[in-house]
């Protein structure tokens, strides 16, 4: 409605219905006491007990008192409580015996007849008192007299329907309590008398309603017997009640629509099937449409025709209760809901004619509303209202695009016919609304006269309803009125009006996900901008078209075409770039290095190869395809080794990424699933199915607020960056689909790149990914070169032949004919120089490259290696073998051959429960070509034995024991045992008693070799001894060189008369003393450890 207009007056209706009291008697009496009746008796309310345990209600009781006729009382099967009388009151001021004898008492017995006949047993006898008559009257009664026998004529049993009125027209105290009393009285038997036939009236009405699946049972006599009902309720102002009866129709009626829809029809529905033929919309300015009324009645009554009246009944009410706002939400629910009874009933409608319908009734219902509120209400409650306005908008576009209004040439011949029929179909404007201005009728009359009062109509109601959604924040129905004017701006060729609107719409779509939506707004945006010449928004939006899916292949095709035609066009100045995003151009899938670690030293090459899926439908040439990188650089990266690079690098240098299938936010994939249940609905009383459906239980988590920042719309503005470190790979044909891409560079300064963005250029057009996620890097190091010496085995065993494993890490240095490894030889250890020596020379990727022989040349002091000529970043590496020489004997008792330290006493004792092998360490220098200083190594040789001595004795005979233990891992062959005096005594004889064959002594086991000891003269105060045995290893491998012998040499002082201990090679030296064995008796043995 136009804002300048000026509010109608608001129109308050009242029903003029109230209980009918008839009066019998004297009417001239009644007539004068009539104005103070009527005043006094709704003056005080009183409590209304109603059955089935209703709560109570307090009620002002009004009557409408009429002359008694024998015509107005009910006749059997009138059900009609409107004209019913609820009471009836005979009046007398009788004050002479002769007279009540002679003519009232016949009239009263006249009077009762006539009420019993009808079976009527409500009423009352009421005797007024008057001062003035009982002074002229000499020879009267008392007044009691009359009323006694009046009682004893006719209340026999109901003395208390006989009531006196004392002086009804004085000013007294008395003339009050006679008054309260009576109206008392009258009160109470109305109102018993209501909730009686009440009662009975609405047990008429459930009998009725329960018989409504016999046949022959008609809606429309049920309508009228429960619409009495609320016309008994408004008389009473109980309009909440009466609303419920209106409310109880228009579900049954309802109920009824929907089970014919589901082939379960009544034969009574047929007379609302009848074609439509008048559609003037709601009539809401009367409170009761007798029309329409009697057309119910009648059976005549078409669908809209019983809906309109149900409507403006419930509008009435509404209003009476002052809640306007229910009306307008109401209405809207009921024009929705008529549209889809017309289908289910398969009614025939007119082309047309049911959006006039609803544009006259929502326009009906908005001027209703306006008509009982002020402007300040209507503006506060916007948001009930709203709703109206959107579905007129909606309507009178519908009637445009119908009548020809929105063509670019106009109506034409048909058109004109067609809204010549819909204007007929209004009729005439109804007389309440004949001199209003701006009435529903007019405006639509109006708006369907021309091609301009069409569209001011439309802009106005839709700008209206635009602010409407705007003000009370529901942006997304404000886009989507915005998206249909859009639409009208577009056929009127006003492109730059119209775009804002569909930007709103997608952006709405997007954060919605509405796929197709989404393709058909995007198509009207791209004609929308190629008319008005936005060349990167219009190519932008093509490239999205072209890799939608949801259009046909011809379409997808042209928009592709457009983007190569324009890139085909001389650029108006050399150097123009017209950045669009990549995403609806082409995809990353994945990406794949060589070397896979994506490592690579200083002057090698990396490969990568991308698979780039084009989403164009057409193979597309582009120029290039270009990756921009990133260059950083690390503090010490440079020493950093390529396997610390690899650590966090994928395996097989395959990264995959992310699929985008869908044109959706990835807010809306990532929603929960519905979780939908059926919904069934029985009826209490038979437990019959009244309503099914389904119920979305997790309909919150659906409907939560989406942000409207989540969209796939690219930025307006993508960066294309300018970096220093760009792969490229020129002249490329994406064929639609997969397509393999490949990228070779040779890294030159050391530090880590990233992949950062990739460009595709196709002439002026350059595709742009703006980041690659997830983040992909590669690695160029510089790396110094290094030697590394390790053993072959766990552990390096002295006295036999050992290999030993050389690594010789080249870095960025290159290994030339000549560059030898000179070690300087130790005394103790001999490297063991083989035949022929070769090395296995690897790639920075420990690929085999190729063997090399290399010559060891020794002399006195030093050993040198020959390198075999090796380019940078590789890997050499052989293979040496080294034998630890067993030491010199010690030169007295006293002194550690080995140099071991003394073990304290708490070792000795977990020596004594394990014993270990004895190690000696071998510290070589090496002198590396590529370095001035020398590269010292240590070597770490076990001794596999551990070796202790006894002495026996026998009597006087003396004997020497030795005990060899195997302490290592491997067997040994032990030959040629030895055990001689150092100082060479003749006199000492050392007589063996060993097994002259090899001992062969397994891993943690022993061998014992014993000698007696005989001597010629005084025995030597002490006896230096050396035990040496020969010893290889069990294996029946030959070895290249002679091994030398195990040396254990020890003393012992004063052996026969004490036993001495002498330290050997793996424990410390200890002397036990023993009492002299001078009495013979069995062998004994005193060990030291």
């Amino acid at each position: 409605m136009d804002a300048s207009e000026e509010p109608l007056p608001p129109v308050v209706y009242t029903m003029e219905n109230k209980p009918i009291v008839t009066c019998a008697g004297e009417q001239n009496l009644f007539t004068s006491i009539y104005p103070t009746l009527s005043q006094q008796l709704p003056r005080e309310p009183m409590e209304w007990r109603r059955s089935y345990g209703r709560a109570p209600k307090m009620i002002h009781l009004e009557s409408n008192f009429v002359q008694f006729k024998e015509e107005l009382l009910p006749k059997e099967g009138n059900k009609a409580l409107l004209t019913f009388p609820f009471l009836h009151i005979y009046w007398t001021e009788c004050c002479d015996t002769e007279v009540y004898k002679a003519t009232v008492k016949d009239d009263l017995t006249k009077w009762q007849n006539v009420l019993k006949a009808h079976s009527s047993v409500d009423w009352l006898i009421v005797v007024v008192e008057n001062d003035a008559k009982k002074k002229n009257k000499t020879n009267i009664l008392p007044r009691t007299s009359i009323v006694d026998k009046i009682r004893n004529d006719f209340c026999n049993k109901q003395s208390d329907r006989c009531v006196v009125l004392s002086d009804p027209l004085k000013d007294s105290a008395r003339t009050q309590e006679s008054w309260n009393a009576f109206l008392t009285k009258l009160r109470t038997l109305l109102l018993m008398s209501f909730t009686k036939n009440l009662g009975k009236f609405e047990d008429d009405m459930r009998t009725l309603r329960e018989k409504r699946t016999e046949p022959g049972w008609s809606f429309c006599d049920y309508f009228m017997v429960q619409e009495e009902l609320a016309f008994v309720f408004e008389m009473l102002q109980q309009f909440e009640d009466a609303l419920v009866q209106y409310d109880e129709l228009d579900a049954l009626f309802s109920q009824y629509v929907v089970n014919f829809g589901a082939g379960d029809g009544a034969n009574w529905l047929t007379f609302f099937c009848q074609p439509v033929k008048s559609w003037n919309g709601l009539v809401l300015r009367k409170p009761i449409d007798m029309e329409k009324r009697e057309l119910i009645q009648r059976r005549e009554a078409t669908l809209l025709d019983l809906r309109s009246y149900l409507f403006s009944r419930q509008c009435t009410l509404l209003l009476f209760l002052q809640r306007p706002w229910e009306v307008a939400q109401r209405a809207l629910e009921l024009l929705h809901s008529c549209v889809q009874e017309l289908r289910l009933l398969e009614v025939s409608v007119p082309l047309g004619a049911l959006d006039c319908w609803v544009f006259l009734s929502c326009l009906e219902v908005l001027q209703r509303i306006e008509g009982c509120c002020d402007r300040a209400q209507i503006d506060s409650n916007i948001a009930h209202t709203v709703g109206l306005w959107s579905y007129a908008t909606e309507k009178l576009k519908s009637l445009g695009y119908l009548c020809g209004l929105v063509s670019e040439n106009g109506p034409n011949s048909e058109d004109l016919n067609r809204t010549v029929d819909l204007l007929a179909g209004l009729g005439a404007e109804r007389p309440e609304t004949a001199n209003t201005a701006q009435s529903p009728y007019k405006k639509l009359k109006e708006a369907l006269s021309s091609v301009e009062a069409f569209e001011k109509h439309y802009l106005d109601l839709s700008h209206t309803t635009i602010e409407m959604y705007t003000s009370i924040g529901r942006i997304r129905s404000a886009r989507f009125i915005g998206k249909d004017l859009a639409e009208f701006y577009m056929r009127k060729r006003s492109p730059q009006k119209a775009e804002s609107y569909l930007q709103g719409a997608l952006k709405n779509y997007l954060a919605e996900g509405w796929a197709l939506p989404v393709t058909h707004t995007r198509k009207q945006l791209a004609e929308c901008q190629k008319h008005l010449g936005q060349v990167e928004n219009y190519l932008q939006t093509s490239s999205l078209l072209a890799s939608d899916h949801h259009l046909s292949q011809e379409e997808r095709t042209y928009f592709c075409q457009e983007i190569l035609s324009f890139a085909g066009w001389p650029a108006d100045s050399p150097g123009t770039k017209v950045v669009l995003p990549m995403h609806s151009f082409a995809q990353l899938q994945d990406l794949h290095f060589d070397p896979p670690n994506a490592v690579v030293h200083v002057g090698g090459t990396l490969s990568l190869e991308m698979t780039v899926y084009s989403q164009m439908p057409v193979p597309v040439h582009v120029d290039q395809i270009a990756v921009n990188v990133h260059f950083s650089i690390e503090k010490n990266s440079y020493r950093k080794t390529a396997e610390w690079l690899t650590k966090h690098k994928t395996p097989n240098g395959i990264i995959h990424f992310p699929t985008e299938g869908s044109p959706l936010p990835a807010s809306q994939k990532s929603l929960p699933a519905l979780e939908l249940s059926e919904m069934f609905e029985r009826s209490p009383s038979d437990n019959s199915l009244n309503t099914t459906g389904i119920i979305c239980r997790n309909v919150h988590m659906l409907l939560r607020r989406q942000e409207s920042a989540s969209s796939l719309e690219a930025p307006v503005g993508v960066a294309l960056e300018d970096g220093a470190h760009v792969l490229r790979c020129s002249s490329v044909t994406l064929e639609p689909g997969a397509n393999r891409v490949a990228f070779r560079t040779q890294a030159k300064e050391p530090g880590t790149y990233t992949l950062r963005q990739l460009c595709a250029s196709v002439g002026p057009v350059w595709f742009v990914l703006p980041h690659i996620y997830p983040i992909i890097q590669y690695d160029v190091y510089s790396q110094e070169p290094q030697l590394h010496v390790e053993p072959l085995a766990d552990s390096l065993l002295a006295g036999i032949p050992q290999k030993v494993k050389f690594t010789v890490t080249t870095g960025h240095y290159t290994v030339k004919n000549g560059d030898s490894l000179q070690l300087s030889n130790v005394e103790a250890m001999l490297v063991l120089c083989q035949g022929e020596n070769r090395a296995v020379i690897y790639s920075n990727s420990r690929e085999e490259s190729y063997t090399s022989v290399f010559r060891i040349q020794s002399s006195d002091k030093v050993t040198s290696i020959g390198l075999p000529a090796t380019p940078a970043y590789h890997v050499i590496e052989f293979e040496l073998e080294v034998l630890s020489l067993p030491l010199a004997p010690a030169s007295s008792g006293e002194s550690d051959t080995l140099g071991t330290p003394e073990i304290p006493r708490r070792q000795k004792d977990r020596q004594k429960r394990e014993p270990c092998m004895v190690t000696t360490d071998h510290k070589v220098s090496i002198d590396c070509p590529w370095s001035i200083y020398s590269t010292v190594i240590a070597l770490t040789f076990n001794v596999p034995f551990r070796t202790t001595h006894s002495l026996l004795s026998a009597g006087t005979r003396k004997y020497v024991q030795v005990c060899v233990q195997n302490l290592s891992e491997l067997d040994f062959q032990l030959a040629k045992s030895n055990l001689v005096d150092t100082r060479g005594s003749a006199d000492l004889q050392l007589t063996p008693l060993n097994v002259p064959s090899p001992q062969h002594i397994h891993s943690k086991q022993s061998v014992f070799f014993i000698w007696e000891l005989k001597w010629m003269q005084e025995p030597p105060p002490a006896l230096h001894c050396q035990f040496s045995v020969g010893f290889s290893p069990a294996s029946e491998e030959r070895l290249s060189i002679s091994l030398k012998p195990y040396i254990y040499e020890f003393q012992v002082e004063s052996f026969f008369w004490l036993t001495t201990a002498a330290t050997g090679r793996c424990v410390g030296r200890a002397v036990v003393l023993s009492p002299c064995p001078c009495l013979p008796r069995p062998l004994t043995e005193c060990t030291w450890k």
